[in-house]
């Protein structure tokens, strides 16, 4: 047996008329596809050699069934050439910048050479359209070039002057632009970026047009009995029959205009089948009205073949349902319902080192009923190939006959590395490998911590659950696309996960100014987090030790993290007050503690309250410093340390929000209240102004505009100095201050 080819390498180019009458096993020329017995006419559109979709019948190309038979192409001889619609742009710029006469650049060697620059120094061998001057005379033959217009769809034609100057267009046939194009030489192509030897010009204008498979355009048969044609055969049928009669016609010697109205159809014709919504060229429809659904409409769109069949293909060993926040779990796991994990499996080689393992699967068989129950298995492969289903009736039959050379699907378990997708996948964070916890429920569990990369959200969304099937695959989901390996974002190199929302508050609530806790305390925050010890307390108060809220953060901190910067809280003061920042009251004097200064030495916190710019996601320095410095394992185990202490902190202290926390005092609002009255005089002698004549308007706008624009500045500066009033009354111990 041969060892299977790799691909080597994908070369993309246009099919020449030889490629095409070469991959042809048949040239059609009946526009007919059944006769009255219901079989396919010879050399029709569904030729039998063509390929097969009707059960019973041969492929007289292959000769094998409709289920094998993969289709084969055959080819329709055009009589005249015609424009392929997607390569019109090409057509114009070729027309435009070779030689009318000679085909030739409208460059010469010299002029090409100073383009090009010198040879040591060139990026690029190629030349642009913009590159070429707009030469009225060839360098090489002498020829006087002609303006070259293009009417979309497929219209080209030449601008010429007549004896009185007046401006004149003849029309280029594509037999005319087909000559053109051929005269180009290779050597030119080349500087133009193109590839004589897979993309000749002239292969741009079709003399021979390939035909698909039946395979491809089957036909249905509807509930009387009639058979139903493809869009696409309908439409070569309207080209073959247009084809015919232009070659009688032409035969025949029919007058100039009736065979060029007959090549302009055959053009029409030709054009929808490839694009049916090309601009400037009427759709071709059914007798119903509807457009048909030529080549282009399969391709592009949400329904083509790329973000249809291939992005969108459903696929095998994958799950989706639903997503909850679980804050106990880490980034880098996912919780994953019993019911999933009992469906999904992951195929092992028997061997004589797990013989017993995979027999007690067997034996457990497909329905593992709890969390703690061992790992099952779902089917058993013979080393044949026979694939049989475990059941509680077969399964200790098979733990018999198991040996090595088998392969057992064992259901999933606990730290099996599965892939993890949120759909729109926009970027590589969209979709990242997790070990799975498995876990009773109908939902995926995630931590909060990771939505942010996936742009996820617990308000219904549903994510997508795929298990890798090999070893190799396995090994490079973890390596590659861990979570722990995205932590930092390849847009601008920063940690895109980390805290939101209650992390952040939790951790500014556990950090903001000076506290102390005792040991219950202590451990009850620190009950996820695992630190190695305690340290030393703080102080000791009637034989009870006391640690203080820095030093419970540093418990988490690497032991030799050292850095210095400033919270988001900062006010900006004209001179920076370091440490003693910790002593300085909030500006709203609500006896807070601004402490925005945060200083952290050999891993402990000296001062400062933490927040989002320490730990937040697309923010977090301090995140992004033990990654630096320690790794992102290390960064990893910081996030769910802080994340699991900032929610046991916001649920030891309690976090609640009211109407009450929006309450201000009279001097704030018969502060707010004259600062909207002044706007409101402001808005008046601006109205009067106006009535006036006396406002002058802005530069380029009318009186009304600048009256407009005016009252708008006013109302806005009187909101954000309401906004402003009433920020300083609430401060940093209020809740929407704390959730802002």
């Amino acid at each position: 047996m041969t060892s299977p080819k790799r691909v080597g390498k994908i070369e993309f180019g246009l099919l020449s008329p030889k490629d095409i009458r070469k991959m042809s096993v048949r040239k059609i020329i009946w526009a007919d596809t059944y006769d009255d017995d219901g079989f396919p006419y010879p050399q029709g559109l569904m030729d039998l050699h063509l390929g097969v979709i009707d059960p019973g019948l041969r492929c007289k190309t292959c000769g094998n069934k409709a289920s094998e038979c993969p289709g084969h192409f055959g080819h329709i001889e055009l009589a005249k050439p015609v424009i392929h619609v997607g390569y019109t742009r090409l057509i114009r710029k070729l027309l435009r910048v070779t030689c009318r006469n000679c085909g030739r650049l409208l460059l010469s060697t010299d002029e090409i050479s100073k383009v090009l620059g010198p040879e040591d120094e060139r990026n690029d061998d190629t030349i642009s359209e913009k590159d070429i001057k707009k030469e009225r005379v060839c360098p090489f033959c002498g020829e006087q070039q002609l303006k070259i217009n293009f009417e979309k769809p497929t219209t080209f034609s030449e601008v010429m002057l007549d004896e009185n100057g007046k401006k004149n267009e003849q029309k280029l046939t594509p037999a005319d632009i087909r000559a053109r194009l051929e005269k180009i030489p290779d050597e030119d192509l080349r500087l133009l970026g193109i590839n004589p030897a897979v993309a000749r010009p002239e292969w741009t204008c079709l003399t021979v047009l390939p035909v698909p498979p039946v395979t491809m355009r089957p036909s249905i048969i509807l509930e009387n009995g009639q058979r139903s044609e493809d869009d696409l055969t309908h439409k070569l049928v309207d080209i073959i029959r247009i084809n015919q009669r232009f070659k009688e016609n032409q035969d025949a010697g029919a007058p100039q205009l009736i065979i060029e109205d007959l090549w302009e159809l055959l053009q029409y014709h030709v054009t929808t089948y490839m694009d049916n919504e090309v601009a400037g060229c009427p759709p071709a429809r059914h007798r119903s009205g509807r457009p048909l659904k030529t080549i282009s409409q399969r391709l592009k769109g949400k329904d083509g073949r790329f973000r249809g069949s291939l992005s969108g293909k459903r696929v095998n060993f994958s799950s989706r349902t639903v997503i909850s926040p679980e804050p106990n779990i880490s980034i880098a796991q996912v919780g994953v319902p019993l019911a999933i994990a009992n469906e999904m499996s992951f195929p092992i080689r028997v061997t004589p080192f797990n013989i017993d393992e995979v027999r007690a699967m067997v034996l457990t068989g497909p329905n593992r009923p709890t969390l703690n129950s061992p790992c099952g298995a779902n089917y058993a492969i013979r080393p044949d190939g026979r694939r049989v289903r475990l059941t509680d009736q077969t399964k200790e039959n098979i733990a018999e006959m198991l040996e090595p050379g088998w392969t057992v699907d064992r259901q999933l378990r606990n730290n099996d590395v599965v892939l993890f997708n949120r759909q729109p996948s926009l970027h590589r964070m969209s979709i990242m490998a997790h070990h799975i916890v498995i876990m009773n429920g109908r939902t995926f569990r995630l931590n909060p911590a990771v939505c942010t990369p996936y742009n996820a959200d617990f308000d219904g969304d549903e994510m997508n659950l795929h298990v890798p099937q090999t070893e190799e695959a396995r090994a490079e989901a973890e390596l590659l696309a861990s979570v722990t390996e995205n932590i930092l974002s390849p847009r601008f190199g920063g940690p895109v996960i980390g805290a939101i929302h209650d992390h952040i508050s939790g951790i500014f609530l556990l950090t903001h100014e000076k506290r102390w806790f005792n040991k219950s305390a202590v451990l009850y925050l620190l009950m996820n987090s695992l630190p190695d010890h305690l340290p030393k307390p703080d102080k000791v108060e009637n034989g009870v030790e006391y640690w203080t809220n820095k030093q419970i953060f540093s418990m988490i901190l690497p032991d030799d993290l050292n850095m210095v910067y400033r919270s988001s809280s900062c006010l900006n003061c004209a001179k920076c007050q370091h440490e003693k920042c910790a002593e300085i009251p909030n500006a709203d004097n609500n006896n807070s503690i601004q402490d925005a200064y945060v200083k952290i030495v050999d891993g402990n916190l000296v001062c400062g309250t933490i927040d989002k710019k320490s730990i937040g996601a697309m923010a977090g320095v301090i995140l992004q410093r033990i990654i630096r410095t320690h790794g992102l394992e290390r960064g990893r185990q910081f996030v769910d340390d802080v994340t699991k202490l900032a929610i046991r902190g916001i649920m030891y202290d309690g976090y609640s929000f009211g109407i009450d926390d929006e309450d201000l005092t009279k001097n704030e609002y018969g502060m707010i209240g004259e600062a909207l009255d002044k706007a409101e005089d402001d808005v008046e002698r601006l109205i009067r102004s106006y009535e006036a004549g006396t406002l002058e308007p802005l530069p380029g706008r009318t009186l009304e505009e600048t009256l407009e624009m005016n009252t708008m500045q006013v109302l806005g500066k009187a909101r954000d100095s309401t906004g402003k009033i009433a920020g300083g009354h609430l401060g940093l111990s209020n809740s929407a201050v704390v959730m802002a």
